[in-house]
């Protein structure tokens, strides 16, 4: 059986969500699945509190040192091992990554103003391999190895984007399908109606005209990316109670890519 890889977004889980059971619900079925979760939200609460500045570029955060710390703590530490343990208190087989351990992503800078930040991904699917037959869910945090062409590093991590990281383990996978559980229905046309099925050139003239920006854009790209090796890609409402559950069901709105 094929692969799930899963996104989930931080502002999706809320205080009712029905996204762990649903995970435990199908590996208890026996689904094989990877789950990469972001935490953006969280990392800029933590960046507040700690009194350090943060900004963007095209959507993605401006990383500097005391930055890339903050992520990593908060990304491959607190969210991570909170999903971790959720999980397990479900009755569920997990083993909570970083894109760093078993060497999983290789990154590379090619935006110097954007600091630790890895834009351009490479894979090794070895170690999730090993765990998807022991009958685990990798839940990987995105935070990679990598290197800025600089001299001088203080650290070969580097801080990536979950959607992109999702998309490039979906590829080295060939996965079955890649699923994003976002906070929003699906992807929408210049007139704000929901768009339930795309061409991959549809969803490349969505982000050309400017109806498609920042998170969903990179959502996209990274949809793009799978399906030179996956069949179908979804982007649905993780907001809506077991929508993941109702998704493998052939229940589920939302658009697709493919």
């Amino acid at each position: 059986m094929k692969t799930l890889v899963i996104k989930i977004g931080g502002s999706t889980l809320g205080k009712n969500d029905t996204t762990i059971e649903d995970l435990v619900m199908l590996q208890k079925g026996g689904m094989p699945m990877v789950v990469i979760h972001g935490g953006g939200q969280a990392v800029s609460d933590w960046l507040v509190r700690l009194g350090i500045s943060t900004g963007f570029v095209r959507g993605l955060r401006i990383t500097d040192l005391e930055t890339l710390r903050v992520v990593t703590a908060v990304l491959a530490g607190l969210v991570n091992k909170e999903l971790v343990s959720a999980i397990w208190r479900l009755g569920g087989r997990t083993v909570g990554l970083s894109g760093a351990d078993g060497s999983l992503i290789w990154a590379s800078n090619k935006t110097p103003e954007l600091g630790y930040t890895g834009e351009e991904l490479e894979v090794d699917i070895a170690l999730l391999e090993i765990l998807l037959e022991a009958g685990y869910i990798p839940v990987i945090a995105p935070v990679s190895l990598g290197s800025l062409e600089k001299s001088g590093e203080d650290t070969n991590l580097l801080n990536v984007n979950g959607d992109t990281a999702a998309g490039e383990i979906a590829a080295a996978l060939s996965a079955e399908k890649l699923i994003f559980l976002t906070d929003v229905p699906g992807l929408y046309d210049s007139s704000k109606r929901l768009l339930y099925r795309l061409s991959p050139d549809e969803a490349r003239n969505l982000i050309a005209s400017g109806v498609a920006s920042g998170g969903m854009e990179a959502k996209i790209e990274a949809c793009l990316r799978a399906l030179t090796a996956v069949s179908v890609t979804r982007i649905i409402d993780g907001r809506v109670s077991h929508a993941l559950l109702n998704e493998i069901e052939g229940r589920g709105g939302g658009t697709t890519i493919g």
